[in-house]
């Protein structure tokens, strides 16, 4: 099989499902320690907020999504938040209402990883090379 060559990272946007906004803000704004950002939503049953970005930095942008009619969940899509060191923002998880899945471990040369459920009941991952 051939493979292409990247030209551009696989994950362009993402969005965490939630059923309580004001709730799940308040969760990964004290446990990141950011502030979202209200995007203007496309049509009255829909909600966003976006995490900080920038089109000029590498990774992906993304959202809490509030949206009549999807459910928040621990078996969707795991997305992983950069930290400097993910034991920092695990320290704060419970505190925002969240619990610790699986608590700081190595992965070897790739860094380290927390596993966490949010306030909404969606897993997360915390990576850090710390």
């Amino acid at each position: 099989m051939m493979r292409k060559a990247a030209t551009e990272n696989a994950v362009r946007w993402f969005e965490i499902y939630v059923q309580d906004m004001d709730r799940a803000r308040r969760f990964y704004e004290i446990v990141l320690g950011i502030e979202l950002e209200k995007l203007d939503a496309p049509d009255g049953g829909l909600e966003m907020w976006s995490f900080p970005m920038s089109e000029n930095l590498p990774g992906a942008g993304g959202a809490l999504v509030r949206m009549e009619g999807v459910a928040s969940s621990p078996g969707g899509t795991l997305v992983y938040f950069g930290c400097e060191d993910c034991g920092d923002e695990a320290s704060r998880v419970v505190a925002a209402g969240g619990h610790i899945e699986r608590e700081k471990m190595s992965i070897g040369p790739y860094g380290h990883i927390v596993l966490a459920i949010d306030s909404e009941g969606n897993m997360i991952g915390l990576h850090s090379m710390n």
